[in-house]
């Protein structure tokens, strides 16, 4: 799966959105992105509906409950039924999060690995086998966390053994990487230069919340804050230009507003390139 398989800035498709987008997807949308696991029992209208955008625009997977880090063994059948879904839309990348969201049963919550040599082989392991079953590289996030549960490496070498040793590739989270920066005192700037550049799929930007305390919370609920724009922008210039979409999952406006963001990533992009 080639990497570069999608283009330009993209939204994540939302069900409040959906009628609209049925009429007509809007420019510059140049791909969207759903969860599967929202979309893998839908039938009747609902299902229709998906299969009508997907004939329309690109479509990205970015899914929720792999469990890439957890001790369980991997469910293959929901990989199996993962990878239908994904042949029958057409998806261009899938991948889900460098989390684990379970033990002995699912919790439906992200939760951050250990920064250990021993975890990031063991979550490589794991998305080789997922690449292996579905016969496709797989993009994993750079997630956001709130606490260190051991560290014997830094988040940026951690994620890198994990690409290294999987040979997947990343879905490189803006936001999130402001959030971590904010919240645990590293230069965000010194972790996108880090990045290896060709293992970038494509990118999420959002709003996050910040609490009275000062920490900042990754909610995708709210408008993006200049800094992350900021950040953008110069991720763009160290690495080129990527696809980029805008996640919003919460206090979901009308599609117009939501578009001005969408619209701003295309404009960012658009600079990116005249100043290469």
């Amino acid at each position: 799966m080639n990497p570069r398989a999608l283009h330009g800035a993209g939204l994540g498709l939302r069900r409040p959105h959906l009628g609209a987008l049925l009429e007509e997807i809007p420019n510059p949308i140049s791909f969207m992105e759903i969860a599967p696991e929202n979309w893998l029992g839908a039938g009747g209208r609902l299902g229709e509906a998906l299969t009508t955008v997907a004939s329309r625009v690109p479509i990205a997977c970015h899914g929720l409950l792999l469990n890439l880090g957890g001790p369980d063994p991997l469910d293959l059948q929901h990989v199996a039924e993962i990878g239908a879904f994904l042949d029958r839309h057409n998806v261009r990348v899938y991948g889900d999060h460098l989390t684990f969201c379970g033990e002995s049963g699912l919790l439906y919550e992200l939760l951050p690995m250990p920064f250990t040599e021993e975890a990031a082989r063991h979550l490589a392991a794991r998305i080789r086998q997922v690449q292996d079953v579905l016969g496709r590289r797989i993009a994993v996030e750079n997630p956001s966390y709130y606490c260190l549960l051991m560290q014997e490496m830094s988040e940026l070498d951690f994620i890198r053994l994990v690409l290294e040793e999987a040979d997947c590739d990343l879905l490189l989270d803006v936001n999130n990487v402001w959030v971590n920066a904010t919240n645990h005192g590293y230069d965000p700037r010194e972790f996108l230069r880090g990045i290896p550049s060709a293992r970038i799929a494509y990118a999420h930007i959002a709003g996050h919340l910040r609490t009275d305390s000062g920490l900042i919370i990754d909610t995708h609920g709210a408008p993006v804050v200049d800094p992350v724009w900021d950040l953008l922008r110069d991720a763009y210039a160290m690495h080129g230009v990527f696809p980029t979409l805008l996640e919003r999952d919460e206090n979901i406006p009308a599609l117009d507003e939501v578009m001005r963001e969408v619209t701003l990533i295309h404009s960012l992009q658009e600079q990116a390139q005249r100043d290469h």
